[in-house]
This record gives C-alpha cells, sequence and structure tokens, in this order.
C-alpha cells in the first residue's frame, strides 16, 4: 500500500527525513493491542513492539503510540520495533476515568471527526455539547451525523435543534441500516482524509462504517428493545481504509466522556457564550448580578437556553477541576526529579 492512501504528507515527510537518513522505515499504527500493534507501511501489515528507550522514556500513554499516530520502525523478519512517534498534528482525547488524571488518546492525526448521535433514547443535546468541545480541542473538523431518522418522529425539528447548538458545523441525517442520506457523507471520502467516528455505545457507528466500505468490517448487534440501542459490539480503536478513498477509524462507545480540553475548546464549543461575555459591561463579571451583564440579558430574553448555559457552567468547573490536578501530578513529578537528582549528585 502506498503511504499517501494511508494521508502521508509533506509535513510528516519533514518529520520523517532524519529518520529516514539512519535507515529507519515509517508506517502508520491501525491497531492497539496490549503493549503491541498492528503498524501499515509501504511493505504491508506488520505487528509492532515499543523499542525499549520509547517504552521506559514515556512519561504518560499519551507519549506512546495511538490509532492514527505515525512510528518511525526497523522491519525485522516477524515484526517491527517501533522507535519514535513522529509529532501529531491532532489528537481526539479525554481523561481516563479513576483517581489519577492521565490523558487517552482515542485516534490521532484526524482531520474530520464524525459525532453520532441516534436520534431514538439516545438524543441528547447536553451531550453534543460535551462531544463538540472534545473535538473542538482536538485540531479536526468535528461533524455530527444523526443516525437512525428512520426511527423519529421529527427528525427534521431534532436536527434543527442540534445545529442551534452548533452552529457552523454541518449536520447530516442518516439512517445507514436503510443506506438513507449516505451520500451527504461523501464529499468526506477522499484519498488521504483520515475521519474517527465518536459517540456514545449503540449510537450505530459501526452500522456507518460498514455502509461506507460497503462490507461487514465491524460487527453489528442488533437493538436491544428495553431502551431501543444497539447492543455495543467494538471493543477497541481500528483504523481502515476504504475502498473509494479516505480513512476512518472506529472508536469503542463511550460511556463516561471526563473532558481535558483547553480554554480554546470552549471558546469554540461555546462560541455563542463567549460572545455574549466579551460584551459585558464589567471584564471581571461574574454573570450573576452584575449591571449590564450581558449572559443574565441573554438568558431573561431567551436569546440563551438556560439550560445550555447550565452545561456551560458544569464543564468550566469540571476543567478547571482537571486542570488543577494536572497542576498538582506536574508538581509531584518535579519533585520526583529533583530528588533523583540529587541522588545522583549523591552517589
Amino acid at each position: 500500500m502506498e503511504l499517501k492512501e494511508l494521508g502521508w504528507s509533506s509535513l510528516l515527510e519533514q518529520h520523517y527525513e532524519p529518520y529516514r537518513e539512519r535507515g529507519f522505515s515509517v508506517g502508520r499504527v491501525t491497531k492497539e493491542h496490549r503493549e503491541l500493534y498492528d503498524v501499515a507501511s509501504a511493505s504491508g501489515e506488520t505487528l509492532g513492539e515499543l523499542a525499549g528507550k520509547l517504552r521506559f522514556g514515556a512519561m504518560g500513554r499519551a507519549d506512546l503510540p495511538a490509532v492514527g499516530d505515525w512510528v518511525v520502525i526497523k522491519e525485522e523478519s516477524d515484526r517491527a520495533i517501533i522507535h519514535a512517534v513522529l509529532p501529531r498534528r491532532s489528537k481526539v482525547s479525554r481523561n481516563v476515568a479513576g483517581a489519577v488524571t492521565e490523558e487517552q488518546i482515542v485516534a490521532a492525526n484526524i482531520d474530520t471527526v464524525f459525532i453520532v448521535m441516534a436520534l431514538n433514547q439516545d438524543y441528547n443535546l447536553r451531550r453534543m455539547e460535551r462531544y463538540l468541545l472534545l473535538v473542538w480541542d482536538s485540531g479536526a473538523n468535528p461533524v455530527i451525523v444523526l443516525s437512525k431518522s428512520d426511527l423519529s418522529e421529527d427528525a427534521e425539528g431534532q436536527a434543527a435543534q442540534v445545529e442551534a447548538i452548533a452552529p457552523g458545523v454541518p449536520v447530516h441525517t442518516i439512517s445507514a441500516a436503510h443506506a438513507q442520506n449516505l451520500h451527504a457523507l461523501e464529499p468526506y471520502l477522499v484519498q488521504g482524509h483520515t475521519m474517527a467516528v465518536i459517540g456514545s455505545s449503540g449510537v450505530g457507528k459501526s452500522t456507518l462504517i460498514n455502509a461506507l466500505a460497503s462490507k461487514e468490517s465491524q460487527r453489528v448487534n442488533d437493538i436491544r428493545f428495553g431502551d431501543g440501542r444497539g447492543k455495543h459490539t467494538t471493543t477497541h480503536r481500528e483504523l481502515i481504509v476504504l475502498p473509494q478513498g479516505g480513512i476512518i477509524i472506529d472508536t469503542p462507545g463511550m460511556r463516561e466522556l471526563q473532558l481535558n480540553a483547553s480554554d480554546d475548546g470552549m471558546d469554540a464549543a461555546f462560541e455563542d457564550i463567549a460572545g455574549l461575555i466579551g460584551n459585558c459591561r464589567y471584564s471581571d463579571c461574574q454573570h450573576r448580578r452584575e449591571p449590564g451583564c450581558a449572559i443574565q440579558r441573554a438568558l431573561a430574553s431567551g436569546e440563551l437556553d438556560f439550560k445550555r448555559y447550565q452545561n456551560y457552567l458544569k464543564m468550566e468547573k469540571e476543567l478547571a477541576y482537571a486542570k488543577r490536578r494536572e497542576q498538582q501530578k506536574s508538581r509531584s513529578l518535579n519533585k520526583m526529579d529533583k530528588k533523583t537528582e540529587r541522588r545522583s549528585w549523591d552517589e
């Protein structure tokens, strides 16, 4: 397979050049196993394992390869040794659940992210706002795919509600199971263009990928009668090259979406609220009872939906908490480094 079919670019070529001169090859991670990776390169598919220097030098999971990453490899008879990860131009990531703050990369080097939400019991505007924040912060472009339109009594009305909270973001209403409106996604299926598909469990991500790939590449289960949702089938991230062009990354359903976005991501996901804040009379306005508060004025007039604003405040607090935990982690690591340095001097 040619590298350009996998998304190779001139910028990646620049990053790779120093390694090429030393006899290394390059490939793209298509699937992640426990400490092993499937890697596609110009010479075909191979199993890759981490070089010791890369494994032990990593400060966390984010320093190790993820699906979509371009990696520098030395190819051997039965596998490839991964020596480095080329710089990422974008990454969809979240914090892993639990007491320890750690970034988990869902997919790397993405151009477009399909946020899939089903128009049945899964339909939730507040959850969509969280996904939009995740994608805007990634460096990729969000595209909203409203699936299972055949199960909705008012697909057009629901699409209009989604468009209201995602100004400027393309919104496509489809039914992959019945091949309805799939042609709307064809402009994204371009050679070298990488897409990731994210969404909750059972929204039809695997069905969508099968429809785009024109084959049963991903296993699909039937709908549960209790809640109208498909049974979760994807248990790992996987990169698939589509026959008509383009690369798509399937991801497991996200049952819990822990955020680690930046201020830029918040401003992009809540552009309307950021604009209102800029119109407040006082720069330090707390948006409560201050005179000239644009937020309170918009809430009173109905220009700003109260539930949307409440969700904004909730995510703002969540991100502030995640930032404090990350700072505490950095301070702890710095203390450990200083202790190690002093110990080496004493020895």
